[in-house]
């Protein structure tokens, strides 16, 4: 039988191991740490008995004491549903004016409005409510069809030449081309131009003022100022959804794009709508 090998200075036997000339000693664990160790393994037992644990070919051990985190998160679900029904009825039963009036339902109907837009709205309208070409800016002064509370609440309802929804809003301008030649059309997006700024030809500009007159002002007024009742959009101010420059007014004289917005009401309900409605009005630019 071998002798077994100590470590002149702690006296230690060695396990044989030796790497680098650097023995290893054969120290045994803590007691404290082993007993601990021991523990885990009987708690890790008592834990896959007690709860979900083993997989199984189409589920999984249930668990004596039949916990489910799937079935708590759906109790704590259904305790927020239950703290904010009171306030969900309140809403639906109010009028968009009166959710204003009171500081907690518009508290309220603000968040859980900028909830739902998250979901809904951010794809065309930006995260920002800033909008995109095509898109309109929901935090300006500038609305086609009006920007009070209840306007928006509409529009939102029933949406922009929707075909799901029969009052939907709808407005429609006629392609000029092929009904104007092209140097009338050119003349009338100067004058346009002229509304707000420069244009490239005073001259030009002038020479289109009694085109526009002609063609163009019984929708967006005779200084470009809108109507609501057609739902034609400002000429006389920067806020363009298609381009502001001549060549670009003058593409949309000739061929008009019409964007469409769905209707909400049917999909998101009445309570909901009125939520998103309280808070694109709060972001700024609702009248």
């Amino acid at each position: 039988m071998s002798e077994i090998e100590r470590d002149d200075v702690t006296g230690v036997a060695t396990t044989g191991h030796e790497w680098d000339g650097i023995k290893e000693l054969n120290n045994p664990l803590p007691r404290w740490w082993v007993w601990t160790f021991y523990a885990t393994i009987v708690w890790s037992v008592g834990y896959t008995v007690a709860y979900p644990a083993w997989p199984l070919v189409s589920s999984a051990t249930t668990g004596v004491l039949g916990y489910s985190s799937r079935a708590e998160v759906n109790q704590e679900l259904a305790a927020a549903d239950a703290a904010r029904s009171d306030y969900v009825d309140r809403i639906a039963a109010s009028s968009v004016e009166d959710i204003l009036a009171d500081d907690e339902l518009r508290q309220f109907a603000s968040a859980a409005g900028a909830a739902a837009y998250r979901v809904n709205c951010v794809q065309c309208h930006g995260s920002g409510a800033t909008g995109s070409a095509g898109y309109p800016n929901l935090n300006d002064d500038d609305w086609i069809w009006g920007g009070s509370v209840e306007e928006i609440r509409q529009t939102i309802a029933h949406g922009i030449r929707f075909d799901g929804d029969l009052d939907t809003r709808f407005s429609g301008m006629p392609a000029f081309a092929g009904v104007l030649p092209n140097q009338e059309i050119a003349r009338i997006a100067a004058h346009v131009v002229s509304f707000s700024g420069e244009p490239s030809s005073a001259e030009l500009a002038q020479e289109g003022a009694s085109l526009y007159a002609d063609n163009c002002a019984a929708c967006h007024g005779e200084a470009g100022e809108g109507g609501r009742d057609f739902g034609a959009p400002s000429l006389a101010d920067a806020i363009w959804l298609y381009g502001s420059s001549e060549a670009e007014i003058a593409a949309q004289i000739r061929a008009p794009h019409h964007g469409t917005m769905p209707g909400w009401a049917a999909r998101l309900g009445d309570a909901t709508v009125k939520e998103l409605a309280v808070y694109i009005h709060t972001l700024g630019g609702g009248e």
